[in-house]
């Protein structure tokens, strides 16, 4: 049987069809348009998931990663920044469409889970994975498995809080680590300081702006605060940054050393290591759930 799996993204959305070893037959990409709503998104998957299937004469199985995680007292969708999903039952109505059974996991964790077997973070019992791109999320992979928790929100560290008095968040509470380290709060803060609305890659090579300075430090600060937290917590194997933050050299020395200096240990060593596999880990990790 082969595997099709959807990465349902903020702002693009990939679809890939493997074979049983995970080898790529097809793969394509669209634009989300979430700002279209609930109804949009369904019809996108189902279009993208008929356009992968015409390259196969083979069952395919279906996993779906998702921003935000199923609750398990509801079976809707809980936790997402593409916060048109909220509240809605996506299994079922996509079950009904595709008339088969759907799997649907955390985008973070099936990153975490195709780093862990085919990426960066191979041969580690206790791997965890980072995003910080649109949102900031993780995923937890013990001993080749993704542990969800018992409410299945186990890895959220995006909405742990750092400053008790912080930044508002969507979720309702002030000082989550998403609204400093995600791509969209990064950007609105160099805008407060610089008066210059710029993308997160112009800003990183803004080597003349005075304002860098004082913006790079608040960054490190806050990554070195937000990750030592988890360390300590979960003293993983490996920690795997992906996301589109994941692209900035300066996280894996500076940014590693911040993490390091706030750790609870007389020993810190932890990797922190770039993903292998880029943007498209979510959709290797939705074709293995």
């Amino acid at each position: 049987m082969n595997k099709i799996g959807i990465d349902l993204g903020g702002t693009k959305t990939e679809g890939i069809l493997l074979d049983d070893n995970f080898e790529t037959i097809e793969r394509k990409r669209v634009k989300t348009n979430q700002e279209k709503g609930y109804s949009s998104i369904l019809e996108l998957i189902k279009n993208l998931v008929d356009d992968l299937r015409q390259e196969t004469n083979q069952k395919t199985s279906i996993g779906i990663c998702t921003p935000g995680a199923l609750s398990r007292k509801s079976g809707l969708i809980k936790n997402s920044n593409t916060q048109c999903l909220i509240g809605k039952d996506l299994k079922t109505d996509l079950e009904n469409i595709f008339n088969q059974n759907i799997s649907i996991e955390n985008d973070a964790n099936c990153f975490a889970l195709a780093e862990s077997k085919l990426g960066a973070a191979q041969d580690f019992d206790t791997v965890f994975g980072v995003i910080m791109g649109t949102g900031v999320g993780g995923g937890l992979i013990i001993n080749d498995q993704i542990h969800n928790g018992r409410t299945n929100i186990a890895g959220e560290w995006g909405h742990h809080c750092i400053r008790p008095e912080g930044n508002s968040c969507y979720c309702g509470n002030r000082g989550c680590v998403e609204t400093y380290l995600s791509g969209p709060a990064l950007e609105k803060r160099w805008e407060h300081l610089s008066n210059k609305r710029q993308s997160l890659s112009e800003i990183i090579h803004n080597n003349e702006d005075n304002s860098l300075q004082k913006w790079k430090t608040e960054f490190l600060e806050n990554f070195g605060l937000a990750l030592g937290n988890v360390i300590d917590i979960l003293d993983p194997d490996v920690i795997v940054l992906g996301g589109g933050l994941s692209n900035i050299p300066f996280l894996y020395e500076e940014g590693k050393n911040l993490v390091y200096q706030k750790v609870f240990s007389d020993q810190i060593d932890t990797p922190i290591l770039k993903n292998k596999l880029g943007d498209s880990a979510g959709v290797f990790g939705a074709c293995m759930i």
